[in-house]
Parts: structure tokens; sequence; C-alpha cells
């Protein structure tokens, strides 16, 4: 890595990161069990083989601000963000291991309303909290409270292979929601901006979703685009499969008001986090009957197919405008909006 010092954008989710991973990963010699998914898969998770079977883990720290925001709280983000890392590597999550670290002076009534939310998450998913740890820093030492989360899974059906590196010419590409929820409701929150249409977080678990498209087969791959956005979760997608995607602007469901408050910011919305949603691809003969159970589910309902896989241009994303031409969509150098997961 060429900087001498980190920076936000090192943890955002774009090329980035990528470089920091590199850096973080390079002396690690032992990077995966058996035959199991690993450090250099870049995964949402890991799996671990036991026989037959194998169990899938995740963890992923919270630092969003503010702590409380539209459609959510800290709590919520950390329970549902592990679930949705072990759910979208094809495992069923069973179990949740937090750490919290709270800052000297933060009020208990907030600490409360925090935990109750993290509690109430998970009971509504099945998830058991096994074990946890609790600290308290120094006044100044930390903004407010952080919370990480560490999940455990498990993939029933041994033939299932999902992973990023699976896709193939003819796939189909489908969003589960709109993208750019989140973010732009947290950055519209900071800047004071308000619009006709209340802009609320789309964070929630994607089990249900998940469930039905697995229960319908053909599903290859699934990403849920945090940090960088449906735009990162594409390029991930086409760099490991070494394919292109060939996307419809018009085809991606972006909400009006996310629409209209990206171009008031400035911001780019396919490179927004979002903390709800899930990009599935799946085989083409499969790929409208997956659609069909996802938007039956109420988180499912603006869900799309927003594209397909071919073998040109391999490791780009392409998306037709709406004036017939077709631009590129580019790996975000870094999350637009700091600190919104």
């Amino acid at each position: 890595m060429k900087q001498e010092f980190i920076d936000l954008a090192h943890g955002a989710g774009g090329t980035k990161m990528d470089e920091l991973l590199e850096l973080i990963m390079k002396n690690i010699k032992y990077r995966k069990v058996g035959e199991g998914i690993g450090l250099d898969e870049k995964d949402d998770g890991a799996t671990i083989p036991i026989g037959n079977k194998r169990i899938v883990t995740s963890i992923d720290g919270h630092t969003v601000h503010p702590i409380f925001f539209p459609g959510g709280d800290l709590g919520k983000l950390a329970i549902t963000g592990t679930i949705n890392d072990i759910c979208v590597m094809g495992a069923k999550p069973l179990a949740i291991l937090s750490s919290i670290i709270i800052e000297e002076g933060f009020p208990v009534k907030k600490l409360q309303a925090i935990i109750d939310s993290l509690a109430k998450t998970a009971e509504e998913n099945q998830v058991a909290i096994i074990a946890g740890d609790t600290k308290v820093m120094p006044r100044g030492t930390i903004d407010e409270m952080v919370i990480t989360t560490a999940g455990i899974g498990f993939i029933e059906d041994e033939q299932l292979d999902i992973q990023d590196s699976n896709l193939q010419p003819g796939d189909k590409l489908i969003i589960s929601g709109t993208v750019g929820d989140h973010g732009i409701a947290l950055m519209a929150g900071r800047e004071g901006i308000s619009f006709e249409t209340e802009l609320v977080s789309d964070v929630a678990s994607v089990r249900e979703i998940v469930e039905a498209a697995l229960k319908v087969g053909g599903v290859v791959a699934m990403k849920d685009p945090t940090r960088g956005g449906l735009a990162s979760a594409l390029n991930e997608f086409a760099e490991k499969s070494n394919v292109s995607l060939w996307l419809e602007d018009e085809k991606i469901p972006i909400a009006p008001a996310v629409y209209a408050a990206s171009e008031m910011l400035g911001l780019e919305p396919l490179g927004v986090t979002c903390e709800g949603r899930v990009l599935l691809a799946v085989k083409a003969e499969k790929a409208t009957e997956v659609l069909k159970a996802i938007k039956e589910l109420p988180l499912g309902k603006n869900a799309a197919i927003i594209g397909e896989v071919r073998a040109e241009r391999p490791r780009y994303v392409l998306s037709k405008t709406v004036v017939g031409g077709h631009r590129i969509i580019e790996k975000p150098i870094g999350e637009q909006i700091p600190r919104v997961c």
C-alpha cells in the first residue's frame, strides 16, 4: 500500500479497501479450513467443512452514526447485518456472538434501547445470542458505542454451491428491492434535508427472501450490497467470475426520494449502502420463478431482474442508459457516505 496513513475510504468497501485488505492479509499463512471458503475468496463469510456438512461464519463491526436513524438503530443493524452475511452464503443463521464497546458517560437509557432492539431483532429471526463481551472506554476515546457481531450458520443442502465466482454467461441478475435507501436516509438526516416522502433506511433481515429464492432453485451467487452499494457488489461478481454484467438503468429500482436526494447531494445511488437487500445471480430458466417468489414477500415487492451475464468484455459492469448508450459502472473508490454501517 502506497499511503503512509489510513483514511476513512480504506474502510468503505471500494478499491481503497481492497488495498487495505491486501496489507492486512498478506502475512496470514493459514487462510481457510480444509476445502472451505476462506480469506482468499473475500466473500461475505467463510465455511468450515465437517464431514459432508458446512458451518458458515461471519463477523462485522458496526460503527453507524447516528446510532438512532430513520427506520432503525445500531442494535437492529448489528443483528441484521450479520444475519444477512450468513444468509447470502446460502446458510441458515443459528447464533450470534456480540462484542459491545461503550464510551464512558453514555446514557443508560440509550444503551437499554439499543440492547432491547438488538435482542428483539435476534428473537424475530429465531437466532440465539449465545456469548458476548462488553467493555467501557474512557470518554472521548470512542464515539458513543460500537458493536461487533459474529454469526454462525449451517448449510443444510450438501449440494448447494453459492459463491461470487459461480456466474456464467446467460445467468440473470435480480435485486430484491430499491437501492440506496439506507445510506441516503442517514445522509439526509445528518444534513437536515427533508422531502415530501420520508427517507427511511431499508435495514432488515433478508432471511425470508433468501429462503424463498433457494426453495425455487437456480441461485448460483448472492451478495448483500452494503458498503460500496450495488455498484461494488456487481463489480465483485464480475471480477471473481471473470464475466461481464449488462444492466439497464431503467430496470434498477430506485425510490423517487432517494433519486432526488442523490441528485441534490451529488451522489451515485448505485454506490450507496443498502442494509436489507440481496443481489442474486440466477440461472436464466429459473429467474422468472425466483423473482415471483421474492415479490410475494413484503420486503421483495420492488424486486426486479436488472440484467444478465455475458462473456464479452470480462470484469466490466455496463448499464444501458435511457438514451440508448452504455455506461461503465465502476467499483467505488470508497463509500460516498462514511459510517453508515
